[in-house]
């Protein structure tokens, strides 16, 4: 039988790696993460239509003051269809998706982070 709980597990699990004590800074971005996780199943909630919810979904602080958001493209994307999806018509597929799409921005998001901070290196010659 299907869990029921759309993007609930999802928060569970990184409310649970805050408690496992991953340090002052990364604890502070999961707490973010987790009010916008909240308030993109509230949208989901709230907005029937989907381009209003991807719209309102895109300006939740995604990156700082979402200068970069836009760089986020597809992997963002994904993330809101799979939250909209688990909470519209739960089901353990989509909390599985939700979960993958996660993944799958937050990495992107780390990298895009940590690309902006790092030095540039020269492009290699050929």
């Amino acid at each position: 039988m299907p869990s029921l709980r759309g993007p609930m597990h999802l928060i569970d699990e990184l409310e649970s790696r805050i408690a496992a004590g991953p340090g002052l800074f990364r604890a502070q971005l999961m707490r973010e993460d987790i009010a916008r996780l909240r308030k993109l199943e509230s949208l989901a909630q709230s907005l029937s239509e989907p381009q209003a919810y991807r719209s309102a979904g895109r300006k939740l602080g995604w990156t700082t003051l979402d200068a970069r958001t836009s760089e986020l493209g597809g992997a963002l994307d994904e993330l809101l269809d799979a939250v909209r999806e688990a909470t519209v018509s739960p089901s353990d597929a989509a909390d599985a998706r939700t979960v993958e799409a996660w993944r799958a921005l937050a990495q992107l998001r780390m990298e895009r982070l940590v690309g902006c901070l790092a030095t540039p290196l020269p492009k290699p010659t050929e």
